[in-house]
C-alpha cells in the first residue's frame, strides 16, 4: 500500500511538472499570431505575451511587433507619450526602449500625487528623466516635487 501511494504521488508530481509545458505548447498553438520565440534557453514569450508585458509597462500603440534577430522588436508610444522603438529579450521580458523613457505618464503623477494627500497640482512634466511638479502639501504649503520615472513615488520635496 505505501509503494502504491508513493507511486501515486511520484506520478502527480511529475504530471504538475511537465503540465505547464503542456499548456504553454497548447496556448501557442491555438493563439493567433503566437509564434514563440526561439532561445538558448528554451523559454520564450509568444507575440501575445510580449503585447501584454509592453501594455502592463505602460506602452500604447504598439506596431510592427516581430521577432528579428532574437529579440522581439516593435514601435510604440511610451507611459509618457514618446513614440520608441523598443526590444524585449524573449527568455527574460527585459524591454529595452531605444530612449530612455518614463514607465509612468502624467496621469499617473497626477494620482499618485493626490494619493499622498497634495492638492492644486500643476506644472507637471518629464524633465531631465526624473518627473516634475508644483502642489500644495496637507498643511495647504505650495512645494515642487521630484518624482521616480519607474513607478512615480516622490523623491524630493522642496519647499515643506
Amino acid at each position: 500500500m505505501k509503494i502504491a501511494n508513493t507511486l501515486s504521488l511520484s506520478v502527480a508530481m511529475i504530471g504538475m511538472a511537465i503540465a505547464p509545458a503542456f499548456a504553454q505548447s497548447a496556448d501557442a498553438a491555438t493563439a493567433p499570431n503566437a509564434m514563440p520565440a526561439e532561445t538558448k534557453g528554451g523559454t520564450s514569450l509568444t507575440k501575445p505575451q510580449v503585447e501584454q508585458l509592453l501594455a502592463t509597462h505602460g506602452y500604447t500603440k504598439v506596431d510592427d511587433l516581430e521577432f528579428d534577430k532574437g529579440l522581439w522588436q516593435a514601435k510604440a508610444r511610451s507611459a509618457d507619450g514618446k513614440d520608441v522603438d523598443v526590444k524585449v529579450d524573449p527568455a527574460t521580458g527585459e524591454i529595452v526602449p531605444d530612449k530612455a523613457v518614463s514607465q509612468v505618464g502624467e496621469d499617473d503623477i497626477r494620482a499618485s500625487l493626490a494619493t499622498a494627500g497634495y492638492t492644486d497640482t500643476h506644472d507637471v512634466k518629464l524633465d531631465d528623466g526624473v518627473w516634475k511638479a508644483k502642489a500644495r502639501n496637507a498643511e495647504g504649503k505650495k512645494v515642487k516635487l521630484q518624482l521616480s520615472p519607474q513607478d512615480g513615488s516622490i523623491i524630493a520635496v522642496e519647499g515643506k
